[in-house]
Order: structure tokens, then C-alpha cells, then sequence
């Protein structure tokens, strides 16, 4: 019980430890220096946590060291790094919220009253933008499309495609191997598994990026067409929905009229604030996507089929197996970056459920072998 307790205290602490370390992270690259000095003053905020958090219990007679940046802090480092900070961002704001249930839950537990104030650390990096930084209404645009951005979405479309991959053809090719022990014919259906699927995610790719974009594109030109037609009632509309952000009456309906009076910005601001389009949506090359999406497919699917490449019979099922759990743990590694579980946690459910999905489909292949030989 008493390392259970341990172990709640030691995550708790080296969550606010990565929380400060990706904050300061952010810090160093922002151009903008208004919103660099933000993510420095969180960064403090979450390093002062940890200092009081380490401080008090070290007081209750547990004494915990301050730990460095996990390994997933420093990957999700690396990450952005390499494809952009919008993805950490959406971690740190996700993190923040589960530290405000956790405090909920301790104070429920505890019978200590509830303050209201919990929540503020989901809040505090738009209370500072208001309160604090002076940062004009451009910058937090910026801040929340990069919260917003592809870089989250991609990141897990890598991951999961690849693993709808792996599972799906290494069932495949479980099946088909249990029906003919592992004869020729296990590449030939692993090949055709791996394009059949990477084609139908392709395709399904394209079509969902397309169709979004003329969507959108048709409700863009429709609100064009509003603003020329009724400019006074799209005033009034984008005033409602700066009042709605906690803007003064009188000083949201003089912001809509400076809006208006361009165009082309109102069009912008609308487009974004009504329609909730993000630019980036439209700026996606639908082939790209779909590339990407056949690439991702392919990768995992081919782990599966490698053995049966050189060999055949019980060594490649066995090799097959082999390669396609060191696939599946790494995968399931990979969605801890999402997630914030223990990797072996994480590793092994994935192992272990691509495994019980490949024994299902072997039985089921070497009973249909047996009945067709029979």
C-alpha cells in the first residue's frame, strides 16, 4: 500500500517536472517575445510546484528527490523539434487538466472544501495572455492554432496507422499461415493484405481531405457573400461573439465595426471565429494525406510479411510472431507520448492484444485447413 502511495506521489511530482521542462522548452524557441515570456512564467509556475510539492513530502516523512525531465518530456522535445510545437502545446494543456482532476479528487478524499481555483491551471496560459502579457488578439490566434494544429493529428495518424497495419495483416497472415502451415501462398496473401489495405486507407484519406476542404470552401464563399450583402448584420453577429470571449459590450461592438470595414479581414475573422475553419485545413494537399496514409499503412504491414520472404513453414510463423511483437511494443510505446501511461503498461496491452487477435485468426485458419484437407 505504502509503495502504491509512493508511486501516486513520484508521478505527481514528475508530471509537474515535465510540464516545466516542455514549458521552458517552448520559451526558447518562441519568436514572439510576449509569448516566450509566457511560457517562462509557466514554466516557473510548474518548476515552484515541484519545489513545494518535494518540500511537503519530505515534511510527511517521504522523501523524494526532484527528478529530471522523463524520457517522454524529452521525446515530445524532440518531436517538436523536428515538426513543430503545436503538438506539445496540446500535451501541456491535456496535462493540465488531469493535475486539476487529481487535486479535485485529493480535496474530495481529504474533505477539504473545493475553492474554485483548481481549474485555473487550464486557464492560466489564456488568464496570463489577458492579464499579464498584454498580448495583442494576434498572438492569441497564434497560440491557439498552434494548440489546434496538424502537429498533434499527425503525430497520432503515424501511430495509428501503423499499427491498423500491423494487426490487421498480421491476422491476415496468421490466418492464412495457420490454414496452409506456413506455406508460399502466406506471402502472396500478405502482399495483397498490405495493398488492399494501404489503398482503402488512401483512398479513404483522400476522399475525407477533399471533401472537407470544398466544404469548406463552399461555407467560406457563402459568408463572403453575407458580409457583402448584410455588412451590418455580420457587425453585430462578430460583436456577439466578442462579447461571448468576455469582451466589454461597448468595446466588442467597436472592434466588429473596425473588423467590417475590411473586408477581407472581417471575411478572415469570421471564417475563424464563426465557421470554426482553420486556414491550415485548407492549405493540406488531399494526395499528400493520402501518400502519407498508404506509406504509414505499409510500414506496419510489412513487419508481419518479412519472414516469409526467405523462409517458410513454422520458422517464418515463428519469425513472423516474433517481429510483429517487437512491432506492436513499440507502437504501444509510442501512444504513451498520447497517453502519459507506463510503457511497459502500454507496450505490452498492445502486444498482448495483437497477439490474442493473431492466435484467434490462426485457430481459425488451421480449422479451416484441417476441414478443407479433410
Amino acid at each position: 500500500m505504502q509503495f502504491k502511495e509512493d508511486k501516486k506521489y513520484t508521478n505527481s511530482l514528475q508530471t509537474e517536472v515535465d510540464a516545466a521542462y516542455l514549458y521552458g522548452r517552448l520559451a526558447a524557441v518562441e519568436e514572439v517575445p510576449s509569448i516566450a515570456n509566457l511560457f517562462r512564467t509557466l514554466s516557473g509556475i510548474e518548476q515552484e510546484h515541484a519545489l513545494k510539492m518535494a518540500e511537503k513530502l519530505k515534511q510527511e516523512g517521504i522523501h523524494i528527490t526532484l527528478p529530471p525531465p522523463s524520457w517522454r518530456a524529452r521525446s515530445l522535445n524532440q518531436i517538436g523539434r523536428l515538426f513543430g510545437y503545436g503538438y506539445v502545446i496540446g500535451v501541456l494543456m491535456d496535462t493540465e487538466k488531469s493535475i486539476t482532476v487529481a487535486q479535485l479528487a485529493q480535496k474530495e478524499k481529504n474533505q477539504v472544501p473545493i475553492s474554485g481555483d483548481e481549474a485555473n491551471h487550464v486557464k492560466i496560459l489564456q488568464t496570463l495572455l489577458n492579464n499579464q502579457s498584454k498580448v495583442s488578439g494576434e498572438n492569441i490566434a497564434r497560440i491557439e492554432g498552434k494548440h489546434k494544429s496538424i502537429g498533434g493529428n499527425a503525430l497520432r495518424a503515424a501511430v495509428l496507422g501503423a499499427n491498423d497495419g500491423l494487426v490487421s495483416n498480421m491476422s491476415l497472415v496468421m490466418g492464412v499461415a495457420g490454414a496452409t502451415d506456413g506455406g508460399s501462398g502466406v506471402l502472396l496473401a500478405g502482399m495483397a493484405g498490405l495493398l488492399a489495405g494501404a489503398l482503402s486507407m488512401a483512398l479513404g484519406e483522400w476522399i475525407s481531405v477533399k471533401s472537407s476542404q470544398v466544404l469548406y470552401e463552399r461555407q467560406m464563399e457563402l459568408e463572403m457573400l453575407e458580409i457583402e450583402s448584410n455588412p451590418a448584420g455580420e457587425m453585430q453577429e462578430l460583436a456577439l461573439i466578442y462579447i461571448a470571449k468576455g469582451i466589454p459590450e461597448e468595446q466588442a461592438f467597436r472592434m466588429a465595426q473596425e473588423a467590417i470595414s475590411d473586408t477581407s479581414h472581417a471575411h478572415e475573422i469570421l471564417v475563424k471565429e464563426e465557421l470554426g475553419i482553420n486556414a491550415a485545413d485548407l492549405q493540406g494537399s488531399a494526395w499528400e494525406a493520402a501518400i502519407t496514409s498508404f506509406l504509414l499503412f505499409a510500414i506496419g504491414a510489412i513487419i508481419p510479411v518479412i519472414p516469409f520472404f526467405y523462409t517458410t513453414g513454422l520458422p517464418a510463423i515463428l519469425q513472423s510472431v516474433l517481429f510483429s511483437t517487437v512491432g506492436l511494443f513499440i507502437i504501444g510505446a509510442a501512444i504513451t507520448l498520447f497517453t502519459g501511461k507506463s510503457i511497459w503498461f502500454s507496450g505490452l496491452r498492445q502486444v498482448l492484444f495483437g497477439l490474442a487477435a493473431a492466435a484467434i485468426t490462426y485457430i481459425i485458419g488451421k480449422v479451416i485447413g484441417v476441414t478443407m484437407a479433410g
